[in-house]
């Protein structure tokens, strides 16, 4: 009776470890659609004041296919690294980063700079 409640135990064991491994794969293969898209590691910080009318952005928008930078798309790599440069007018400048994934979810930033000549 022993030997039967031992083999009942390891193959509700054996099910349970193939379970947690299915649920696992499911995860991993969805991680994309759970978290979506991400703009980060964005090089300028919001407000500060410029002295130079054209400024370089990079940055990170991990899970994207498409990004936009004032409205106009720019250029990613696989990983979602970013680098283009923006002509700023005298004063006020508003820079807007959007990005979207293959699933329609989007991320966006805005950041204010201000060029002094």
């Amino acid at each position: 009776m022993a030997n039967r409640d031992n083999q009942k135990f390891f193959r509700n064991i054996a099910l349970s470890i193939f379970f947690l491994f299915i649920i696992g794969f499911a995860f991993f293969g969805s991680h994309n659609l759970v978290f979506g898209v991400k703009i980060k590691g964005v090089n300028i910080e919001n407000g500060a004041t410029v002295t130079e009318s054209m400024e370089q952005i990079t940055g990170n928008a991990k899970n994207a296919v498409m990004l936009t930078l004032n409205g106009r798309e720019i250029s990613i790599d696989k990983e979602g690294n970013f680098n283009e440069t923006i002509a700023l007018a005298p004063g006020y400048n508003i820079v807007s980063i959007e990005a979207k994934d293959k699933f329609g979810s989007n991320d966006q930033k805005d950041y204010q700079l201000i060029y002094k000549k």
